[in-house]
């Protein structure tokens, strides 16, 4: 009870000070221009660092992960043979991951309030830096801050708004999320992410209350909110230069295969009610017929080939064994915060 005291009282205290009326101002001396307006962007409250990322994370094997449940959110990263997940009950006390995947520095990142996580190298100018929570909030979205410039980068533009690197793009890694479950029936040998992460946290429990599922509560509210559909609905997103169409999970009802066109470009999108990847379709595979096969391996859909392919889109089994489709620009959001960043996405439609 008194830990529940506690939480509220500090949710409200971050509240009071950090209302959607407080815009910061640039804490970068290197350059004063924004690529988004300045009054805009919000100071989220407890300043740069003070939600610490995790630079020396620590995993465990799936069968040792008795602190999570089998519908806990995980964000999962697959490079080589290397499988990883990043719990939701981790990431949001935390927002930003510094790790090594099959020796690549990777930056694992994400945003509670908006529902969006990516995973991007961690370089900048050719050179090794790590990422940290800047502090600051656009359209109630992550502002990360890379530590080698000091430069300020938008999680969900996908670019530097601000610094040195401004106008920079990160290098993006494929990742998915998903329920425990699902994914440590994809990966058995995955490592977690723990929840020994040398702070002292209430792991499991939000620190942004009810947030998740409050369709009307906004702790910064975003400049532009469009009632297509719910605000804090997740849906899985496509995003092509400043358009962005998304998927809903009920389109992928006892597991489908989705062949859509969006902005004159042809993908394959897969899923169903707990996990949907897309794919960007080159002429090589254009005339392949894909079909949802999910089993309990890893093998998530085949062809007419008779090719099966992972959910991240590599050839498993059949005579395309270790090719890879190109998997799609995406990311899976709040439908609120796809439609400010991206206004007026188009809404998939079964035919």
């Amino acid at each position: 009870m008194k830990k529940h005291i506690l939480l509220l009282s500090i949710i409200t205290l971050l509240a009071s000070c950090s209302s959607s009326g407080d815009t910061a101002q640039s804490e970068n001396p290197q350059s004063s221009e924004w690529l988004i307006p300045i009054n805009e962007v919000k100071d989220g409250g407890p300043g740069k660092d003070g939600i610490p990322s995790i630079d020396n994370p620590n995993f465990t094997s799936a069968s040792n992960a008795t602190f999570l449940n089998d519908n806990d959110l995980v964000v999962g990263v697959l490079k080589g043979d290397e499988a990883k997940a990043y719990p939701h009950i981790v990431l949001d006390w935390h927002e930003v991951v510094n790790d090594e995947i099959n020796d690549t520095f990777i930056t694992l990142n994400y945003c509670p309030l908006t529902g969006t996580a990516f995973g991007w190298e961690s370089m900048v100018s050719g050179t090794k830096s790590t990422f940290g929570v800047s502090g600051l909030l656009y359209n109630a979205n992550l502002i990360l801050y890379d530590r080698k410039t000091d430069s300020n980068w938008s999680q969900l533009r996908l670019e530097c708004v601000n610094g040195e690197l401004i106008n920079n793009k990160p290098q993006l890694l494929d990742v998915v999320e998903t329920n425990w479950k699902t994914w440590k029936t994809l990966y058995p040998d995955t490592k977690i992410l723990t929840t020994e992460t040398g702070f002292s946290r209430t792991y499991g429990t939000s620190p942004y209350g009810d947030y998740t599922t409050n369709n009307g509560r906004f702790i910064f509210i975003p400049s532009i909110i469009n009632s297509a559909l719910p605000n804090k609905e997740r849906v899985y997103a496509i995003i092509d230069g400043n358009k962005s169409k998304v998927y809903q999970f009920s389109d992928f009802t006892n597991g489908k295969t989705i062949r859509d066109t969006f902005n004159n470009k042809d993908y394959l999108i897969v899923g169903n009610e707990d996990i949907i990847y897309g794919f960007k379709l080159s002429s090589e595979y254009a005339n392949l017929t894909f079909e949802y096969d999910f089993t309990g391996t890893e093998a998530f859909f085949k062809d007419n080939e008779g090719n099966k392919w992972s959910i991240f889109g590599k050839a498993i089994e059949g005579q395309r064994t270790g090719e890879s489709l190109l998997g799609a620009k995406s990311v899976m959001s709040y439908w609120f915060a796809i439609a400010v960043f991206y206004p007026d996405p188009q809404i998939y439609s079964a035919p």
